[in-house]
């Protein structure tokens, strides 16, 4: 599917060439930092060095004083505590953090993740009935619970107390807990709105330490599991986000928990990790605990004291990956067919689809192939408990949550944000819903949203690539959401010598540009489209990432390509 190129605006050409100079950096990348909103020599130095001491104080959270206050009482007269969370990764990281952390001081402390499959997402019947069966007077809920107000009625109703720790959005009414941390409640101003779930844990866990003096090595030492949960949750890398993915890799990379140190050895990659990395090699690791069985074995492995035991875990944890990529490569392949047979995409700009059997485990990530392919806001539907559980997915720049919510009087429940939710629906009420939801987007997205989007950074030659300006990249990372790795396009390019394919469907070839050395780059996914078509003497354009290539402990630049044109 061919991709729309958008240049970024020129910054201010005061401001860049001040900044150019002040930072002794090509005038390119300063372009870059200028319009990434940095604009000063002192914020350029706090980008580049992103620093613990520039955190937020916790207790500009609302309720941040009253959830402290609940736990110091729980503790202090031996309460019985339950640390509660979703099944994904930023679910686990955060229960595995919250119940470390709170060990310290009580032994009288659990931790409850719902079963996918039979209670599905968020604050569950089941849960409390368990808090409440085993004596429990005290939930502290993470990464959930904002929207859960009969479930907290219920808690209440039993003499269970509620501190709910989420980052999504609220609706209109909240919850009756004794406190709800959420940046994004209208009436919380805490500056960064954010935050993953694992990182209001975080801050918990900072707050409770400032109050009672205790040295920050104490919430410190869980930043690799709040870089995970950033990485696997696609928040925005700024702020405190950027802070702590930044602690965290080198958290990860130097001195990792027993758990995710198991996880990476038995991945084949245990050292030099990106966030990209943690995205694509632990995070799905982790999720594959509640897809395929129970997110209860992620959190076992993320608590792991000794390596014995952490290693069978991770190797656990590593099977169910593997069965995770079966089933999630059938089940696609089942829903191409479905879309094929029924013709589902005719002229419509929305994607739903449903079977009875699939794996409601891994249906998120049908939907999100099934976007990638076909580039439309997307739901993906099984059979569940007698109704209908879905996953949903959006396209770049349309709000998914505000389609959903004009469909909200169909809906059993939902829950999510703007590029993902997840949904349950009665299946008397699919085709209404399928028809609303249609309707509603058909409504309000343009059809460039319906084309996918290369944004690129910058015009350069390819003359201006050298070590420095490699090194100054680096250290702009990580990279993710708000900060994505820089985005360069050149034109008037030849080739060096005949690309060949590695692999089965990728591109390798070396380019030029007039005074210019050449450039190994790297293709994915293009060698059917592009080996027969680039000829010698051909001009043509390319925008990618640089990056460096490292084979057998030699290091050189390439251009990791992310499409081509011809000139």
């Amino acid at each position: 599917m061919k991709k729309r190129w958008v240049q970024a605006l020129q910054g201010n050409k005061e401001t860049t060439a001040l900044l150019a100079q002040q930072l002794n950096i090509d005038s390119s990348l300063a372009q870059i930092l200028v319009q990434r909103g940095i604009s000063s020599f002192e914020e350029a130095r706090q980008y580049f060095r992103p620093d613990m001491g520039r955190l937020h104080d916790p207790f500009l959270m609302k309720d941040m004083d009253k959830a402290i206050e609940r736990i110091d009482k729980a503790i202090n007269s031996r309460e019985k505590i339950l640390v509660y969370g979703d099944y994904d990764v930023d679910g686990t990281t955060s229960v595995a953090l919250a119940f470390s952390f709170f060990s310290q001081f009580t032994d009288q402390i659990g931790y409850y993740i719902p079963d996918r499959h039979k209670e599905g997402y968020g604050i569950s019947t089941a849960g409390i009935d368990y808090a409440n069966a085993n004596g429990i007077s005290l939930i502290i809920a993470l990464d959930c619970g904002i929207k859960s107000t009969d479930k907290i009625a219920y808690a209440n109703s039993l003499n269970i107390d509620f501190i709910i720790c989420d980052h999504h959005l609220p609706g209109e009414v909240l919850p009756a807990a004794v406190a709800i941390l959420d940046p994004k409640r209208k009436d919380c101003p805490y500056p960064f709105k954010e935050l993953a779930g694992c990182g209001i844990g975080f801050k918990l866990a900072q707050a409770y330490c400032l109050q009672h003096r205790l040295p920050q090595e104490q919430y410190e030492r869980y930043l690799d599991l709040v870089m995970v949960s950033i990485a696997a949750d696609i928040v925005p890398i700024e702020d405190e986000n950027r802070i702590l993915a930044y602690h965290g890799l080198i958290k990860l990379n130097s001195n990792p928990c027993i758990g995710l140190k198991a996880l990476m050895d038995i991945s084949g990659k245990n050292k030099d990790y990106t966030l990209t990395d943690v995205v694509f090699t632990l995070a799905p690791r982790i999720n594959a605990a509640g897809r395929m069985d129970h997110a209860n074995q992620a959190v076992k492995m993320l608590l792991c004291t000794e390596d014995n035991l952490a290693q069978e875990q991770s190797l656990l944890i590593n099977l169910q990956n593997t069965e995770r990529k079966t089933s999630d490569q059938n089940m696609t392949a089942e829903a191409l067919a479905l879309i094929a047979e029924c013709e589902i995409l005719i002229n419509k700009k929305t994607t739903v689809v449903y079977h009875e059997n699939w794996n409601k485990g891994v249906i998120g990530i049908v939907a999100s192939r099934l976007t990638e392919k076909y580039y439309r806001p997307t739901v993906v539907l099984t059979k569940s408990n007698g109704l209908l559980t879905g996953s949903a997915r959006s396209v770049a720049g349309f709000d998914l949550y505000e389609a959903l919510l004009g469909c909200e009087d169909l809906l059993v429940q939902f829950g999510g944000h703007k590029f993902a939710a997840g949904l349950t629906i009665k299946a008397e009420d699919i085709g209404f819903f399928t028809e609303r939801f249609e309707n509603i987007v058909a409504a309000t997205i343009t059809e460039d949203l319906l084309c996918p989007e290369i944004s690129i950074d910058n015009e350069i030659r390819l003359r201006q690539i050298d070590g420095k300006f490699q090194r100054i990249i680096a250290q702009m990372a990580p990279f993710g959401p708000h900060n994505m790795a820089p985005v360069f396009v050149s034109h008037e390019v030849f080739l060096a010598s005949k690309p060949y394919v590695v692999g089965t469907k990728h591109l390798k070839l070396a380019i030029k540009q007039q005074n210019s050395s050449i450039f190994e780059c790297i293709a994915f996914g293009m060698a059917e489209e592009y080996e027969q078509l680039l000829q010698p003497n051909q001009p043509f354009s390319v925008c990618y990432t640089i990056e460096e290539n490292i084979w057998k402990a030699q290091k050189r630049l390439q251009l990791n390509i992310k499409e081509i044109k011809l000139n």
